[in-house]
């Protein structure tokens, strides 16, 4: 079985179940992220572990990437992964696919020394370039599609609601 005809067949009996059961869709991703040494973080969910880190000039160990490293590629990835999701659905033979993500920021901003400056990025822009035999009204469907439904581009291009919680495990009396 070919990696389109794996990917469709995966999609088809997903796509089957959630119209049955609406509610396998639902769940909650949660990472938990440790300070393990100055600025430095180990990132677990499930099984999988990332390190993240800042660079030394402001404190860091650079024992591994920026934050931002890891925002940029969860949208480039999920793009990519949406876009051969989509091809392989729509029957569309894609030999090569790339996803460059761009977003530029102001450091000053985490710094507090631009007020009035976003903290985030200022633009995000992403390219896709494809190697395909398609013609280009097949593959922009592909892209078309496969965007109204990625769940980083939403992220990236709306507004999420954020919940905060704090626990004090210990605290001194005054």
């Amino acid at each position: 079985m070919s990696a389109n005809e794996k990917i469709k067949t995966a999609i088809e009996r997903v796509t089957k179940t959630l119209m049955q059961r609406p509610s396998f869709g639902l769940g909650t991703g949660i990472s938990k992220t440790t300070i393990t040494n100055g600025l430095t973080c180990e990132i677990q969910e499930g099984n999988w572990k990332f390190v993240a880190d800042m660079p030394e000039q402001v404190g860091g160990n650079a024992a591994g990437p920026v934050p931002g490293v890891f925002g940029r590629a969860a949208l480039g990835s999920c793009l990519a992964i949406g876009y051969m999701m989509r091809a392989a659905q729509l029957g569309i033979s894609i030999n090569a696919l790339e996803v460059e993500v761009q977003a530029d920021y102001d450091d000053g901003a985490l710094f507090g020394t631009t007020p009035g400056t976003p903290p985030g990025y200022l633009e995000v822009r992403y390219s896709v370039t494809v190697d395909s035999d398609a013609s280009e009204e097949d593959i922009m469907r592909v892209i078309n599609e496969a965007d109204q439904f990625s769940p980083y581009l939403d992220v990236f291009s709306r507004a999420q609601k954020c919940v905060r919680k704090i626990y004090l495990a210990s605290q001194k009396s005054n």
